[in-house]
């Protein structure tokens, strides 16, 4: 898939947090819990979105795609980072590094797509609510979740490319996990394509579905606060409130990242960054997003029950 440079190292060598190695077996259990917990939870959602014919309405399809997509984000990164906690090698080949480059940016590509996706099915829902069933179809929705899915696949693609015909003289990555931005500054070939690539492939991913977002729920807050009673309006925006903290949390995180003028403002801080949008948020979208929701606590208390009675 890649074609690679003539470069002169064979593998890199992530860094991560060079201080904090002496505490590498508690961050090792202290990772390991969070990532079988996100495992968990979002298994849950989609066990519970699949079995529970309550929950097969466009919002909670859109949900339980959301957490299949993180089961796979999730399993790019953090089982190198817990391999890497442990062992003294902490070295990943140019390829793999690519691989790992590649599926990261896909799969978080994927998400920006799909939490525009909901943000649309919301509009409609409190907007146009005596047109959503007509328009958000059963069809409609597997039709907007493979449309995210195959332009999440697609945006990284060039910009890999264009990475892996990179020569690389530095092999020390800066970084917990392998990303555009550390390899582009470990290249020691011109590097002003690969940038420009990057720039224009974010501001089209990032800026654009992060505009559409906000545009959704400008509108939707526009249409809440026409309802006459405070009881009406808190019934509307419950609906949306989830998934606006979620927008927030995800986008505020690889706005900062990927979409500023500095590229590094520490050598601590970038990675500090990557672990809130490549650990916590995951960890954070089943809690915020679906266990708040009466709906899904309701089926989940549903399914424990039966299983008690047989």
């Amino acid at each position: 898939m890649f074609y690679l440079g003539n470069n002169t190292v064979s593998e890199f060598t992530i860094m991560g947090f060079p201080t904090l190695y002496h505490y590498g077996t508690l961050l090792f259990v202290c990772l390991l819990i969070v990532y079988l917990l996100t495992i968990a939870g979002n298994v849950t959602i989609c066990v519970l979105v699949k079995v529970d014919s309550r929950l097969h309405s466009p919002m909670y399809i859109f949900i339980s795609a959301l957490s299949f997509l993180e089961i796979f984000y999730t399993a790019v990164t953090i089982p190198k980072m817990l391999a890497n906690l442990l062992v003294g090698n902490k070295h990943i080949s140019v390829r793999s590094c690519l691989f790992q480059t590649y599926f990261f940016h896909a799969l978080g590509s994927c998400e920006c797509y799909l939490l525009t996706a909901m943000a649309y099915d919301r509009y409609l829902a409190i907007c146009h609510p005596l047109h959503y069933s007509s328009i958000m179809t059963s069809t409609m929705t597997i039709k907007l979740i493979g449309s995210c899915f195959s332009l999440g696949f697609l945006c990284p693609l060039t910009e890999v490319i264009l990475i892996s015909r990179l020569s690389f003289c530095n092999s020390e990555m800066e970084h917990i996990f392998c990303d555009i931005p550390p390899l582009i500054s470990l290249a020691c070939s011109d590097t002003s394509i690969n940038i420009l690539a990057e720039f224009v492939t974010n501001c089209f991913t990032i800026i654009v579905n992060f505009f559409l977002v906000m545009t959704s729920y400008f509108r939707i807050i526009i249409d809440i606060m026409k309802i006459k009673t405070s009881v009406g309006r808190m019934k509307a925006f419950s609906t949306c409130a989830s998934h606006l903290t979620v927008v927030l949390l995800f986008f505020t995180c690889i706005l900062f990242m990927y979409i500023r003028l500095t590229k590094s403002y520490s050598l601590y801080f970038d990675r500090a960054v990557s672990i809130l949008y490549s650990v916590v948020t995951p960890i954070l979208n089943p809690i915020i997003y679906s266990f708040r929701n009466q709906e899904i606590r309701l089926a989940f208390k549903n399914r424990m029950c039966q299983r008690q009675n047989v």
